[in-house]
Parts: C-alpha cells; structure tokens; sequence
C-alpha cells in the first residue's frame, strides 16, 4: 500500500456557513477539483493522558504542542489498514507522521504498551512520545465527512470541508458506528486549507470578498471542551 508518510505543511482554518461554502466552492471550480475519494466519513481516535495533559497544553495556544491518535478512513476492521498519525505544530507549521498497520494489531500493541511491530525512524518517535506520556489511553472518538479537493495546477494546494463532527467517550473503536455529540451547529462547515507555500493569489481574493477569517478552531479541543463542561454541571471532579 503507497501512502504518504510525512507532511510538512500549513494548515489554516475558517468556520464557514454552508451558504458561505456554497460561494467558496463556486469559485473553486476553475482551480480545483474534488479527489477521487469523494465525501469521505473519517474515524479518529485521540489519545491523552489520564489529565487529558496533552489537550489542555495545546488549548494554551504554545509555540510547540503535539498529539496522537489513530485514523481510518471507513469503518475497519481487524485485518483493515489503519493509521497510527504523530501531529506536530511549531510556529504555526505543522508536520505530520504516519505508520499503517492493521486495526487489531495497533489497537493490541497499544492496549498491552508493546511497540508497534515497525522499525524506523517514525515507529521510534511514536515509541519514545508513547513512553514520555506514561498514562496514554483513547480519550475520545471523532469522527467527521470530508470533502477534499485538490490544486488543478499540480500543486500541493488543496481545501477539505468537514461536516458532521461528532465525538464520544465511550465505544472507542474504529469498528463501531458513527454515533456521537456534535460540535458544530448544523449550518457551519469547517473548512482547512492546506499548503506547503503561500496561499494562491484567486482562493486570497475568495476569502477576502466573502469577509472569511481564520479560525483556531480544534475539533478534539472543542469536544474536549464540551466533555469538561459536561462534567461541571453534572459535579464531576477531574484533575
């Protein structure tokens, strides 16, 4: 299986109206193209400590903050490739690292605290970022609908549309049904762009006519966010 292992990009976020979307697509159509995936359902597994540490350090807004969590990109099961996904953000620049293996191995390795069976470099950051964060476990199941649509020019441009985003505590598998809390209003979308470089000078001039503003928007900080919250009315102590 060829897939992408590493990233190293910028990633900008806008919370869009869908009649909002609608404009922005519509002047897409000359420079880009929707990816042969189509509308695609996401499932996401974070993993955070037992103080939600990693979470709550980057809902601080720090020069450098990182997370983990597994992906895939339908519903899997045991023998289905899945990603084990390293994200890092320094400076606004993210990079991102990734392994594929099959569901039930990652899932075993890391309920049991064995190694993932994969010798390199990446498979090493992971181990050593598993055994700095002594109480990792799933945290939270996300999961979304992406559009994703890329550059017609060749470049590494590309725009994806989130909808749908719902996250839960409990059932965290990437074997289950799409259930869950949603975190946006049914009107929002999320849009990101992605880009190595600049923006192009046409999609600037998209944002900028439609008054579109970046966002810092997270969608597990959001949930998170939403899960303490919940914990509050209901008088739950947490660290």
């Amino acid at each position: 299986m060829a897939y992408q292992a590493t990233f190293k990009r910028y990633e900008l976020k806008y919370l869009l109206t869908k009649e909002e979307k609608k404009r922005v697509l519509k002047c897409m159509e000359e420079h880009m193209k929707l990816d042969q995936y189509g509308r695609v359902t996401i499932r996401n597994i974070y993993f955070d400590t037992d103080s939600y540490r990693l979470i709550r350090r980057s809902l601080e807004k720090p020069i450098y903050k990182e997370k983990l969590r597994v992906r895939s990109y339908r519903q899997a099961g045991p023998e289905d490739s899945v990603f084990v996904e390293l994200k890092k953000k320094y400076k606004s620049v993210v990079y991102k690292r990734r392994l594929v293996l099959p569901e039930e191995k990652v899932m075993e390795c890391f309920a049991s605290g064995k190694t993932l069976p994969i010798c390199s470099q990446i498979g090493e950051e992971i181990a050593y970022f598993r055994s700095y964060y002594e109480t990792l476990h799933p945290a939270v199941f996300l999961s979304y609908e992406r559009e994703a649509y890329y550059a017609l020019d060749g470049s590494d441009f590309r725009v994806t549309f989130d909808e749908n985003i719902l996250y839960r505590e409990e059932d965290i598998s990437l074997r289950s049904e799409i259930y869950g809390t949603p975190i946006l209003r049914e009107d929002q979308t999320l849009m990101e762009i992605k880009t190595s470089g600049g923006i192009p000078l046409w999609m600037s001039e998209v944002l900028t006519q439609n008054k579109l503003f970046k966002t810092s928007f997270s969608k597990y900080g959001t949930a998170y966010q939403q899960i303490m919250n919940e914990k509050v009315q209901r008088g739950v102590q947490y660290a």
